[in-house]
């Protein structure tokens, strides 16, 4: 089992002021380790997630932060992001891989499901998801996944995992604990009743919480 475990950052569902989005988000990655961000916007034009991903992807780049858009492979390769992110009812891994490229990441939805988790894994993909592993208000979550998914995962396969679904820092070191190599996190940053620098501050601090008890 590695020894590591990270947070992944996922937008709001909806941005209503990207400037001043963007300074809270330089707040978040500023106050600790972030590897990844999510832009996921579902069920706009796309104007507006092109608009996102410019005013977004240069703060979180600029701090080593991988920029990663859901769903839509298409434009991520235009836009220029680092990865796409796709569910099981998008671009299949492999359609994903070719849109953008061998070095762009892709990662795969793969809900509660090892065998989801492994084709996704067989077609190429950087990383798989399970979850939800709590209640989430930010996405309707069709399945629940348990904690001991990550650690057989982990003890079978080389592909990292990634915990996703009503994640917070009351609940993160479990996961962490578990095997998860990323938690991805919306809510229990951007709704943090001190402010998403102290949610990006309380999830490390869970994260290192977890990963001593490996």
């Amino acid at each position: 089992m590695t020894a590591e475990c990270r947070l992944y950052l996922i937008t709001p569902p909806a941005i209503d002021d990207l400037a001043a989005f963007g300074r809270l988000l330089a707040e978040a990655l500023d106050a600790g380790d972030v590897a990844a961000l999510q832009i996921r916007l579902k069920d706009v034009p796309d104007t507006v997630i092109e608009a996102a991903v410019h005013a977004l992807s240069p703060i979180a780049q600029a701090r080593g932060v991988a920029v990663i858009l859901n769903d839509r492979p298409d434009l991520a390769a235009k836009l220029g992001c680092d990865g796409v992110h796709v569910g099981q009812d998008d671009a299949g891994c492999a359609e994903a891989r070719r849109v953008m490229g061998p070095k762009a990441m892709v990662g795969v939805t793969c809900h509660d499901s090892r065998h989801l988790a492994m084709e996704a894994a067989e077609a190429g993909a950087d990383y798989v998801a399970f979850g939800a592993f709590f209640p989430t208000d930010t996405k309707d979550a069709s399945t629940r996944a348990e904690p001991e998914i990550l650690s057989i995962w982990q003890e079978f396969m080389e592909v990292p995992c990634v915990a996703i679904g009503g994640i917070a820092a009351d609940n993160a070191a479990d996961l962490a604990a578990a095997g998860a190599d990323f938690l991805a996190v919306s809510a229990g940053v951007w709704k943090h009743a001190d402010g998403p620098a102290a949610g990006v501050k309380a999830l490390n601090a869970a994260i290192a919480e977890g990963l001593a008890r490996r």
